[in-house]
């Protein structure tokens, strides 16, 4: 297995790629808030005349997320586009239910925010057993314990009602630290026998929308930057496109035999190793 070239800021790498596919949280910011010259990077990159997608395994649609980040000392000027798997589910099933049925979904998401089913038709229900849709878009596994998504969803799962995931993220950054994601609550909604339809990275639905925007350009020249291996780098891989990983976010704390071992796992490894998305 060969390993990834150790850079230590992407002005190493920045002349080989024309379009950048940055992930949010984990590299551009955490749960309490930015990383210290994260803003600044981005505004190279863009000097560098570089086209720029914020690529994000948030649930909540697109302009919301570009408001939050620029409220914390980013310049939305930086980005072309601010993509979320949240925005990409909206739109496809935006598309599917176009049949004018109306339809109760079982929305599990953060913050009480209905963002992932506005003007799709549906009608929120607060239990899975009259469910005809399930929706997790957020966690809040900071604040409720597993369990309290057991309860949800089982009557659902029973009943073989579809779900949706649009955030696959199993890890989240909270301000207190990390906690079980909306991935982990799909994952419970497979184990109790339901079936998930998974939307973002490192699915395909959303590297397609990135292309389309971008207008289909040469997959050598385009890459990723994350700090999953098992989202970001794995996406990256499967959709043909080279990738960055960041030591910073949920691997953090990971040494080069963690990231390994993880790489074995998840069949995945990136081209480059970034200490921080610094320039």
């Amino acid at each position: 297995m060969n390993v990834p070239v150790k850079i230590a800021g992407l002005g190493a790498v920045a002349d080989r790629f024309d379009c950048f596919l940055v992930d949010q949280f984990g590299v551009l910011r955490d749960g309490r808030g930015p990383y210290p010259g994260a803003a600044e990077t981005l505004s190279r990159l863009k000097a560098a005349g570089k086209r720029v997608i914020i690529l994000s395994n948030s649930g909540k649609r697109a302009a919301e997320n570009s408001r939050r980040l620029a409220a914390i000392g980013f310049d939305e000027a930086n980005w072309d586009l601010f993509l979320t798997s949240g925005e990409t589910a909206w739109r496809i099933l935006k598309a599917e239910m176009a049949d004018g049925i109306e339809r109760r979904c079982l929305l599990i998401s953060r913050d009480g925010d209905t963002s992932a089913i506005d003007g799709l038709g549906l009608v929120q229900t607060a239990t899975g057993a009259d469910a005809d849709v399930v929706m997790i878009s957020a966690s809040e596994g900071d604040r409720y314990p597993l369990d309290h998504y057991r309860t949800l969803l089982e009557p659902a799962a029973r009943r073989g009602v579809a779900c949706f995931c649009t955030n696959p993220d199993k890890v989240m950054l909270t301000r207190d630290g990390e906690a079980f994601g909306a991935g982990r609550i799909a994952d419970l909604y497979a184990e109790l026998g339901g079936t998930v339809r998974w939307i973002g990275k490192p699915f395909s639905d959303i590297y397609a929308e990135a292309m389309r925007f971008l207008g289909a350009p040469d997959p050598s020249r385009v890459v990723c930057i994350g700090d999953s291996i098992e989202h970001d780098i794995a996406g990256a891989q499967g959709a043909g496109l080279a990738s960055v990983l960041v030591a910073t976010g949920i691997l953090a704390r990971a040494d080069d035999a963690e990231r390994a071992r993880l790489y074995r796992e998840h069949g995945a490894m990136p081209d480059f190793i970034l200490p921080q998305f610094l320039w």
